[in-house]
């Protein structure tokens, strides 16, 4: 297995330290670079591919969690910080532990083995920095609620864009996912999914009926788009 690559960002110099003897340790753990600030850490995301980040909440200029929002591919996430009260802010962004300070190294190390698994997850069955299908697969990978879901092309009805998350309708309920539709158009295969709309994209195969610019999806009507229309009839209909 190829090193989990680290990117460390926190605005104190001893936090910054404490991870870097932390990642040394382990030999699975590649540490990029530490940076002091959310945007030296932009810059190198930018250039470089980081598997894993360790992330502060409290920095000036930006915290970790607006920091975050404005990543569109998203790296596996920790959460360091000194302030419980953010837990739920990180639960919301689906990160994937929340370590708070002064930690110790065996809650280090717990909360590194579930982001190597979800790592290894994502690399053997999705894109690296989104959930997606991996080629000749008929299912996709889905990280929401602290899991990753193996979600069968067949039981998905259509998913629903919802700003910083798409949601996943199956006939069982919705799965949320921090992911966008873009990315997923990209990675779905596009002769079992379209894009109908701006906010959604639906089965092909669960597509009971175009009624105007709607089509019906089981007991759901959903808009078709007027720049989407033209793919829907000459793909669908």
């Amino acid at each position: 297995m190829k090193p989990i690559r680290c990117l460390v960002v926190d605005d104190e110099e001893l936090a910054r330290a404490l991870l870097q003897n932390y990642i040394g340790r382990l030999p699975q753990l590649e540490l990029v670079a530490a940076c002091a600030n959310p945007l030296e850490a932009m810059a190198l995301l930018q250039q470089q591919h980081i598997d894993l980040l360790f992330l502060d909440i409290q920095m000036p200029e930006l915290t970790g969690i607006e920091f975050l929002r404005t990543l569109t591919h998203k790296p596996v996430v920790i959460f360091t910080t000194a302030y419980s009260e953010y837990a739920l802010d990180g639960y919301a962004l689906d990160v994937t532990d929340y370590l708070l300070k002064p930690f110790p190294f065996e809650r280090f190390l717990l909360a590194v083995n579930k982001a190597i698994a979800l790592v290894q997850a994502r690399t053997a069955g999705a894109p690296a920095a989104a959930d997606g299908a991996a080629p000749g697969k008929e299912y996709v990978l889905v990280k929401a609620d602290h899991k990753v879901h193996r979600l069968k092309f067949d039981d998905i009805l259509y998913i629903q864009s919802m700003r910083e998350y798409v949601a996943f309708h199956t006939p069982q309920g919705r799965i949320l996912s921090l992911n966008s539709l873009k990315s997923l158009e990209d990675s779905l295969p596009p002769e079992r999914f379209i894009r109908i709309h701006k906010s959604y994209m639906v089965s092909i195969p669960k597509i009971d009926a175009l009624d105007g610019n709607f089509v019906q999806v089981g007991a759901e009507r959903l808009p078709i788009g007027a720049n989407y229309k033209e793919a829907v009839l000459s793909r669908v209909f």
